[in-house]
């Protein structure tokens, strides 16, 4: 797909512990092989990693125990496809042995213009927004989603 914009996304949640302790290590296990999964994904673009090649050290709320994962893909289908119909599955169908309920919402979706990266703070405030205001094309989720700005101008 070449599109002008492509789709960001962040997803954040609560660690029942620190990911060095037991109760992490079925996580911590999947980590590597599904961001490799991810990069290989067809209409992956971008993920939020550190020098470790993840991002579960960064901490950009208050909560420590709150982690922050952000990645680019060129359309909702490729998000979608890798979300739910890869391996990945796996780990969301396991998350509540790993992480607590979120009050809020967790996560997001926006469309960028293609070539950008998208920062925490952006992708905070796109969440922030979801959260105060429901779905809108600023901010949106899998189950109500909006066009990308060239697809509904159209």
């Amino acid at each position: 797909m070449d599109s002008g914009f492509h789709l960001a996304q962040i997803n954040i949640a609560r660690a029942k512990d620190a990911m060095d302790t037991p109760t992490m290590a079925g996580f911590a296990a999947m980590l590597e092989p599904i961001n490799e999964l991810a990069d290989g994904t067809p209409g992956f673009v971008w993920r939020l990693q550190d020098e470790s090649g993840d991002a579960t050290a960064i901490r950009p709320y208050d909560d420590e125990r709150i982690m922050v994962n952000m990645s680019v893909w060129e359309s909702i289908e490729a998000l979608r496809e890798f979300v739910y119909k890869s391996p990945h599955v796996e780990v969301f169908r396991g998350r509540r042995q790993w992480f607590e309920h979120f009050e809020s919402m967790y996560l997001t979706l926006w469309w960028v213009p293609a070539g950008h990266i998208p920062t925490v703070d952006e992708a905070k405030e796109r969440l922030d927004h979801l959260d105060a205001h429901g779905p809108t094309p600023h901010a949106f989720t899998f189950k109500r989603t909006f066009a990308a700005p060239e697809e509904a101008a159209a």
